[in-house]
């Protein structure tokens, strides 16, 4: 009995081989047709001889082989079945024969692109996000892709659709407290592990998934504006928080200079005004012209 869930290799001949034995085998019965119509427009060849039933049955039975005859084009698999029971698969291309009883079924086992529509979804943290994705996948085994699902390519739409939302939901759009498992700043994780989960729904269907990459991603437009006003702010108070360490040091630095090189000695109050002035200069937005007491001994 042959395994319909996994594919195997049909019984199939060159088909250069076979019209070898079939062209003459059609020539001889044929040819009391043949051999008369020659006669017929002045043509001297060995005489035709009658037209009998064995004639008619072997043209018939040579007819019928005919249909084993088939070309397959590169990366385009034949899926034969015997009277429903599956019976094998040729990806070899070029000119065959094969049995005429079979009934065939064309596959392609070229590479295909497939671009999810822009689905909304929640991530980790509850915000809608809008996401879509592109995968690229092909057959595998072309009997489970024909007999184990109705339809592979409808299938493996719908199944992608699943594996971006599971995917998608799993994480936050800028990462957690910590910044990790962020959808916009690890994108080469989400494409694996997309690429990972869509491999498990789709090997049922003999399918093979290539790459799987998020081709868009963005807040939805309801919340958009509030966290683009968001991002700005913390960028904000990441930018200040850079721009005060800055000056912290700026100003040790210059406060150790002074007075290990002698220029001026301070005192406890001249260290608050020159800390404050100095400040107030490196962080201020605007421009400023502090002035400076400072005590001498």
């Amino acid at each position: 009995m042959t395994d319909t869930s996994n594919e195997n290799e049909a019984r199939s001949l060159s088909g250069w081989l076979a019209l070898i034995v079939w062209f003459p085998l059609a020539l001889w019965a044929a040819w009391p047709f043949i051999g008369a119509f020659l006669w017929s427009i002045g043509l001297r060849v060995p005489a035709p001889g009658v037209f009998s039933g064995t004639n008619i049955i072997m043209i018939a039975a040579l007819v019928f082989l005919a249909k084993g005859f088939g070309v397959l084009q590169p990366n385009i698999a034949a899926v034969f079945t015997f009277f429903g029971r599956y019976a094998g698969t040729r990806r070899a291309d070029g000119f065959y024969w094969t049995n005429p009883f079979y009934a065939r079924q064309k596959v392609s086992l070229r590479v295909h692109n497939l671009n999810t529509p822009t689905l909304k979804v929640n991530d980790r943290a509850g915000n809608p996000i809008e996401v879509a994705a592109v995968v690229v996948w092909r057959v595998s085994d072309t009997a489970r892709a024909v007999f184990d699902v109705e339809d592979y390519a409808t299938y493996i739409g719908f199944q992608s659709e699943s594996a971006v939302r599971a995917v998608v939901s799993a994480r936050w759009y800028d990462g957690d407290e910590h910044g990790q498992h962020s959808l916009r700043g690890d994108l080469d994780a989400v494409a694996e592990r997309l690429a990972a989960s869509l491999h498990e729904h789709v090997a049922l269907a003999g399918l093979e998934i290539i790459e799987a990459r998020i081709s868009h991603l963005a807040y939805a437009p309801e919340i958009a504006s509030a966290m683009l006003r968001r991002q700005q702010a913390q960028a904000v108070v990441a930018a200040r928080q850079f721009i005060v360490n800055g000056a912290v040091s700026m100003v040790r630095l210059g406060i150790e200079q002074l007075e290990t090189e002698g220029v001026v000695k301070l005192s406890d109050a001249d260290r608050v005004r020159l800390v404050t002035n100095l400040m107030t200069v490196l962080v201020s937005d605007s421009e400023t012209q502090p002035v400076l007491s400072v005590g001498r001994d």
